[in-house]
């Protein structure tokens, strides 16, 4: 079950989840005011009305979760991890208020008053995330699904093998088609006679995807139509592996499903709002990052000597396939590529210095292209861009490989946040598919939730090289 929002849904389990931790962040703020004071009013005759300064810390505490990646339907994640993540999410939510409270004087409450409200939302969170995960894999929020088809694009959905991969649905079974090559779903088969609506019937069907090697001839529009009519969802593979996956998986993709589709739509509007929101962040972002930037470089001198470069420039790939020059800081040797040319980075690259395996893994090697934000090269959100050396080989074997310059590429991005580091053809490909699916949704609510969720990137590390 989902709420749709255009191309792309939000979890229903997920919306549930959310609005309880919100209102257990509220009730921690009431419980603190009945801990310290005896009861609620008693804490308003002291501090003023509670409502406004509760739903600050509320959506503090939102947010900061939403940043350690907690609201992600497929994350697979042990109840330690969880425990963890939301400890420290709940952590940054208060320095987040301590920040708000400073620009925002009059939503603030008193230290001790924050404490006790962030012990009792901690507290609270956790059970509710323990009850939500220990129920989370039960049927209340699978949809009962029947695959027609059971050739070769039936078995894509075999690409869905993990528990967490699985949490929307439940296979029921598969039927076979006319002209399907046989390929085993691990679910067995529906083998029957009786009209299509009468099977959705008995077996309480949710959805029906169709999944047929060959639909010219084959497709019982007739029987589809009955159980559309009578509320059983119907949709197509490619759709069902995009919203379970939230990726395109281009194996399966024709150019007439991107042309046909909903999605991959840019507005002038769009275009406006984008830039504005690129700016104003770029901007901002630099007026608090410059510190930083002068300390790395600081650190760069110190190990490599005062005569070695801070930064080096590269030449990537734009929108419309337009070439731009990126300033990044040094974390490589001076002559990592005079031998071998341009290569992928590897695990543990030996070329890295160690200031260099810092900023990677922290990803403060990408601070400069802020730069590339401001002057409209790059995008705060978009998919990576890549070198032409590497763009120009990749193309010749991936479809739609030149796709993902339909759209400004991103210091973040939402195949960054799916996918770890890619060095390999295979890895491009994964990555495209994701690229593919933010180009098709792409929308100022999900620039945002991937801004935040990035935090979780640079925090645990993932995929950073």
């Amino acid at each position: 079950m989902s709420i749709l929002s255009r191309n792309y849904s939000i979890r229903t389990p997920l919306l549930l989840l959310a609005t309880g931790e919100f209102l257990a962040a509220l009730l921690s703020v009431l419980g603190a005011s009945i801990l310290l004071f005896g009861s609620v009013s008693a804490g308003e005759d002291v501090m003023g009305p509670l409502n406004l300064k509760a739903t600050v810390v509320a959506t503090m505490l939102m947010v900061s979760l939403i940043s350690m990646g907690l609201y992600h339907f497929h994350q697979r994640l042990y109840f330690p991890e969880i425990l963890l993540r939301v400890t420290v999410g709940v952590s940054i939510g208060a320095v987040g208020l301590a920040a708000i409270y400073v620009v925002f004087p009059s939503v603030s409450l008193p230290r001790e008053f924050v404490a006790v409200s962030i012990l009792l939302s901690l507290a609270i969170v956790l059970l509710v995330r323990f009850y939500f995960f220990q129920n989370l894999d039960t049927n209340v929020f699978r949809r009962r699904t029947l695959i027609f088809g059971a050739g070769e694009r039936a078995g894509g959905i075999t690409s869905l093998r993990r528990r967490a991969d699985r949490r929307g649905f439940e296979i029921v079974g598969s039927i076979p088609a006319d002209g399907d090559l046989e390929v085993s779903l691990g679910n067995g088969k529906l083998i029957s006679d009786r009209p299509l609506l009468l099977l959705t019937q008995e077996l309480a069907i949710d959805e029906i995807v169709i999944a047929m090697d060959n639909r010219r001839g084959n497709l019982p529009v007739r029987d589809l139509l009955d159980c559309k009519l009578a509320g059983v969802n119907v949709i197509d593979i490619l759709e069902f592996l995009e919203r379970e996956s939230e990726k395109i998986r281009i194996d399966l993709v024709n150019p007439s499903s991107l042309i046909f589709s909903p999605g991959f739509r840019t507005t002038r509007l769009r275009k406006i709002g984008k830039r504005l929101f690129d700016f104003l962040l770029s901007a901002s972002a630099l007026l608090v990052v410059w510190p930083v930037l002068i300390l790395i470089a600081i650190a760069i001198k110190i190990e490599s000597g005062l005569r070695s470069p801070i930064f080096y420039r590269q030449i990537r790939v734009g929108q419309f396939g337009i070439n731009f020059p990126i300033l990044k800081f040094r974390s490589m040797r001076e002559d990592a590529e005079s031998e071998t040319g341009a290569v992928w980075a590897e695990e543990n690259d030996p070329r890295t210095t160690r200031i260099g395996r810092f900023i990677r893994k922290t990803r403060l090697d990408e601070l400069q292209q802020i730069i590339n934000v401001l002057r409209g090269e790059m995008s705060i959100v978009g998919p990576r861009p890549e070198r032409p050396e590497f763009v120009e080989k990749l193309a010749e074997s991936i479809p739609y490989y030149l796709e993902r310059h339909s759209v400004k590429p991103g210091i973040t991005g939402w195949a960054q946040l799916r996918y770890s580091y890619g060095s390999t053809e295979e890895d491009a490909i994964e990555k495209l598919q994701y690229d593919l699916y933010y180009i098709k949704n792409h929308r100022m609510s999900l620039d945002v939730l991937i801004i935040l969720q990035t935090v979780e990137v640079v925090m645990w590390k993932k995929g950073a090289r």
